[in-house]
């Protein structure tokens, strides 16, 4: 049996200083630009580079995706999609049961309350997602299409910016 990896990440903290964009075009702020880049940082360091990264079409989530995927060494291309801008737990599950089976690491960057809602869904577990809170979730499928059937994941690990370590380089 092949396991799917699913990674679910907040996308990191946006701004709010020009009220005149839309929610859509608002871009991270400084603690955003240089969270993203600390968790792609983590994924390489946890051997987690996804196969397969998938953002909201929002501003702070491409970008989230962006410097994650930089940090990480990702080298595909961020694919984007509507469904996770006000996405529902339904919305990104019917999305990766569209993945090709070839992808068995995928990474969502999207908003909450939807991640925290797709997150307990999966796992069973209520936990918080906070700005660029990385959730790891294992799942004993050998399919992306399996994920209705059985949405049983196991929450392997949580991380949170503010408890990783503080680094001076990037």
């Amino acid at each position: 049996m092949t396991m799917k990896t699913l990674l679910l990440l907040r996308h990191a903290k946006s701004s709010w200083s020009d009220p005149t964009l839309t929610d859509h075009d608002r871009p991270l702020n400084g603690r955003g630009k240089r969270d993203a880049p600390r968790m792609g940082k983590l994924l390489k360091d946890e051997q987690l580079t996804p196969d397969l990264i998938v953002s909201s079409t929002a501003k702070r989530a491409r970008k989230t995706a962006s410097k994650v995927a930089g940090g990480c060494g990702y080298r595909g291309e961020v694919e984007l999609t509507d469904s996770f801008y006000h996405g529902h737990p339904r919305q990104y599950i019917e999305h990766l049961k569209q993945v090709s089976d070839e992808n068995d690491l995928v990474m969502v960057v999207g908003h909450n309350p939807g991640l925290e809602s797709l997150l307990d869904f999966l796992t069973g577990c209520g936990e918080r997602m906070p700005t660029a809170a990385l959730a790891h979730i294992q799942f004993d499928i050998s399919s992306w299409k399996e994920l209705a059937d059985s949405p049983t994941g196991s929450l392997v690990n949580l991380w949170l910016p503010k408890e990783l370590p503080n680094e001076t380089s990037t």
